[in-house]
């Protein structure tokens, strides 16, 4: 019993998120409000038959705008005025229930004043049931639409996801050619394995992983051929005038009174961020 107590608690301390689209909400509810409307005029489920057409089709009518105007006002107006109450990232499955409870009251509220305003049938309590089964309706259909929104978001953003893993590995699994003005100085290895290029006069030299162990080699090539070469790879970031890095393979970053520095598993040297690339050294650490 406690044990279900429990669970029962941590499911209502869920997430869950709340559907802050307003334009995708206005949609919904023209849905709805004209499928109550359609509801009625068809099934009639609230006893209405002995009424004139006149007054029939003004109830009808009246119990689709209270169905518009009650969701209008839970899915639109009160979010719009108090939104702090609704963040997406505050909002729980103990909520989202309270949330739909009060709506089913609000649209009972508004089916019962409704038929008070026409003065078209007496109450009782079996009309009072009927009207509150008929106000689950529109909250059943809210509820339908908002599992195929999340179900249709989640699948995209599952997609997304993929797309973008799938694109990182064979982006990571390519191979980069580096020409040299001499053809034997010419190098290719795939772009996971770099770490580094520095500058060296009329030359380049390009730090690559093989296993465990660091190589290099000169490429008489500019910097700039380089970044050229591979700027179609975020990660691969020129930190400074003379370095382009692999933030992916940086070990650790060290920051002093003269700036931040990069360092590398088994380089024997460090490499610096010059003042102008450093916020977007951080916009790249984020990302990744």
């Amino acid at each position: 019993m406690v044990k279900n107590r429990v669970d029962l608690m941590a499911f209502l301390q869920k997430p869950y998120p709340f559907n802050e689209d307003l334009k995708h909400n206005t949609k919904v509810i023209l849905f709805i409000s004209i499928s109550i409307f359609a509801f009625l005029l068809l099934f009639q489920p609230i006893s209405i038959n002995a009424l004139p057409n006149q007054q029939k089709i003004n109830l009808i009518i009246g119990l689709g705008v209270v169905t518009f105007l009650s969701l209008s006002l839970n899915l639109l107006i009160i979010p719009s005025l108090v939104p702090r109450i609704f963040l997406r990232k505050e909002w729980l499955v103990w909520k989202e229930i309270l949330w739909n409870l009060w709506m089913l009251f609000t649209t009972a509220i508004g089916y019962l004043a409704s038929y008070k305003v026409l003065g078209i049938l007496v109450f009782d309590f079996q009309m009072v049931m009927k009207l509150l089964l008929v106000a689950v309706v529109p909250l059943t259909i809210l509820i339908i639409f908002n599992q195929d929104r999340l179900l249709k978001l989640h699948l995209k953003t599952a997609n997304d996801l993929n797309a973008r893993l799938k694109e990182n590995r064979n982006e990571a699994e390519k191979l980069v050619h580096f020409d040299s003005e001499y053809q034997k100085d010419k190098l290719s290895i795939k772009v996971k394995f770099l770490i580094l290029i520095r500058s060296a006069d009329n030359y380049i030299e390009v730090f690559w992983k093989d296993g465990n162990v660091v190589k290099s080699q000169l490429i008489r090539s500019s910097l700039l051929r380089a970044q050229e070469l591979l700027q179609d790879y975020s990660y691969i970031f020129k930190c400074h005038r003379s370095f382009l890095v692999n933030i992916n393979l940086v070990d650790r970053v060290e920051g002093n009174s003269q700036g931040y520095r990069l360092f590398f598993e088994n380089l024997d040297f460090d490499v610096p961020v010059s003042k102008v690339s450093i916020n977007q050294l951080k916009e790249i650490v984020r990302s990744i």
